[in-house]
């Protein structure tokens, strides 16, 4: 399945925005929509979002672009170590497993009878 994407006029309709400022936020780097062969910008509900999260950073919170870009590349740094996490925490589990399996096997039942404690004396 194809994900939505949309024209520059429409993700900037849909982010309360001008397109030049989106033109502008993607020369900053603060978004990347894809691009067709042409070279026409292509905006998914990511980015549409993406542009709505700095609108807001910059109106409400005060945050300057410089501060915004750095607060996305750290977000996204955070989502790329939760997901090594995540593979770490799996790979780990498949580790587990095929140890236990393997740790079962070497063991054997031994009845109580044959057991010996030895008492130095």
């Amino acid at each position: 399945m194809k994900d939505v994407v949309f024209v520059i006029s429409v993700a900037a309709e849909m982010a309360g925005m001008h397109p030049q400022t989106l033109r502008q936020y993607d020369r900053l780097g603060l978004v990347s929509p894809g691009r067709t062969g042409g070279g026409g910008r292509r905006y998914t509900e990511r980015d549409v979002e993406l542009l709505r999260e700095v609108q807001r950073l910059s109106q409400e919170e005060g945050v300057n672009l410089a501060g915004i870009k750095r607060i996305i590349e750290l977000e996204h740094q955070v989502e790329a170590l939760q997901a090594r996490v995540q593979e770490l925490n799996e790979e780990l589990s498949r580790t587990e497993a095929t140890v236990l399996a393997s740790l079962r096997r070497d063991l054997v039942p031994v009845p109580k009878s044959a057991l010996v404690v030895w008492r130095p004396e």
